[in-house]
């Protein structure tokens, strides 16, 4: 009877332990995508405050003396009475960012939504959206607002928000010229697309035609490669891995006869511990 007292009770302990471990895991998953929330919604409020500032710096120096020395002095002006309350952030190099920032994007938040979130500041950026108009972070933008090509820039920044690009991504990627690249190696209609949607994966053969794949096997982009053209450069990628890895792994060979159990089966590359 004893014994099985003891029995429950360690099973009442594993249960226990348990709940406390599910407890913990959830609470910990929580709190991260609570952090991911947190972050993307104070990228979107930190961009939309960029947005209205530049744009009233746009309209006061539109309003006022036409020479570019006013203009100058709207944004000293402005830097000084900001640093002065909020002691940094809001450099003379940020606000002529902000401007360009407004200039570049203006035609992303209408005329309403800028007066609840700037004028009337009566509610949440997240609520006003149907569709968020910044999905990236300030920095990202930085990085964007260098490109003058509108098709060239929307489409980096669809792809850095499809694909997930961090900033030294995102300017890797610009610095590989891959827009122009695909440019010069594919449809330009092909282009336009992926610049509006991003690139979208639909079969096994779109993923070999995708530019970062062409890129990672060392293929220059053509409309058609082979499958033996294919698969001989995976394999040399593969072949490579393997002898870094060192000891523990060989490489057999190519097209190798290979058993397991009682099937036999036809192998490109095998690695044995």
């Amino acid at each position: 009877m004893k014994k099985n007292i003891n029995k429950i009770e360690a099973l009442t302990k594993a249960d226990n332990e348990l709940l406390i471990n599910e407890l913990c895991q959830n609470a910990i998953d929580l709190i991260e995508f609570a952090r991911r929330i947190a972050i993307k919604q104070v990228d979107l409020v930190q961009l939309m405050t960029y947005y209205a500032i530049g744009k009233w710096i746009v309209e006061v120096q539109q309003q006022g003396n036409k020479r570019a020395e006013y203009g100058r002095q709207v944004i000293k002006k402005l830097s000084e009475s900001l640093t002065e309350r909020f002691q940094r952030g809001f450099s003379v190099d940020t606000l002529e960012n902000t401007r360009k920032f407004y200039l570049v994007y203006k035609d992303r938040i209408s005329e309403p939504v800028f007066r609840k979130f700037a004028v009337e500041k009566s509610e949440p950026a997240v609520r006003i959206f149907n569709d968020v108009p910044f999905q990236l972070s300030w920095t990202h933008y930085l990085i964007l607002m260098r490109i003058k090509d509108d098709n060239e820039r929307l489409f980096y920044e669809k792809e850095a928000v499809s694909l997930g690009w961090g900033k030294r991504e995102l300017q890797r990627q610009y610095g590989s010229s891959l827009y122009e690249r695909l440019l010069l190696n594919s449809d330009k209609g092909k282009v336009t697309q992926l610049s509006k949607i991003g690139q979208i994966i639909e079969s096994p053969n779109d993923i070999v035609k995708d530019p970062y794949i062409l890129e990672f096997l060392g293929l220059q982009e053509k409309r058609e490669y082979s499958e033996n053209e294919f698969e001989s450069r995976i394999i040399d990628h593969l072949q490579e891995f393997l002898m870094e890895m060192g000891k523990g792994f060989t490489f057999v060979g190519r097209q190798v006869r290979f058993t397991f159990g009682q099937k036999a089966s036809s192998g490109k590359i095998t690695g044995m511990a």
